[in-house]
């Protein structure tokens, strides 16, 4: 194996790092939004574009990971298939929680109502990460996958 194959090797737990510190980093946007408390249509705009920006690359982020990064991880490492089903359901719920604020939203719901589906949202994902994370990461620096991150990581 070159110099260069095992640098993108290593890179796939590298960039799972990075997806996890861009998605930390637009979920913390999306609640200082609607922390800044400006009134009327502009503020629910905002909002609108923060959290719809958020739950798409969240979204985009899990269905890579289902898609192409999981079945590539289950091939090579076939006794990590229960933390890879565990990852997928708390995906499943994150999707849930996703489509509870999407309708919070969509109706106007105020404020603190927002800031509780994003509070609850921000519980499970940072879980999730930090699950995935340990489980994962040593796994990447050796793990082959014949795809480009955006596929993989979705398109962060």
């Amino acid at each position: 194996m070159t110099e260069r194959e095992t640098t993108r090797l290593v890179a796939w737990s590298q960039e799972l790092r990075r997806v996890h510190h861009r998605l930390r980093e637009a979920l913390s946007v999306t609640r200082a939004s609607l922390a800044d408390g400006t009134p009327g249509e502009a503020a629910t705009r905002e909002l609108l574009l923060y959290c719809h920006g958020f739950c798409t690359a969240l979204d985009g982020h899990h269905r890579g990971e289902d898609r192409t990064l999981f079945p590539a991880i289950a091939a090579a490492h076939p006794e990590l298939r229960p933390v890879l089903r565990a990852l997928e359901q708390d995906h499943s719920m994150i999707a849930h929680l996703i489509g509870g604020l999407r309708a919070a939203v969509d109706r106007a719901a105020p404020p603190e109502q927002l800031d509780q589906h994003l509070e609850g949202i921000a519980a499970v994902m940072e879980n999730h990460f930090r699950y995935e994370e340990r489980q994962l990461l040593t796994v990447l620096e050796t793990l082959e996958v014949a795809a480009a991150p955006r596929e993989a990581l979705g398109p962060l």
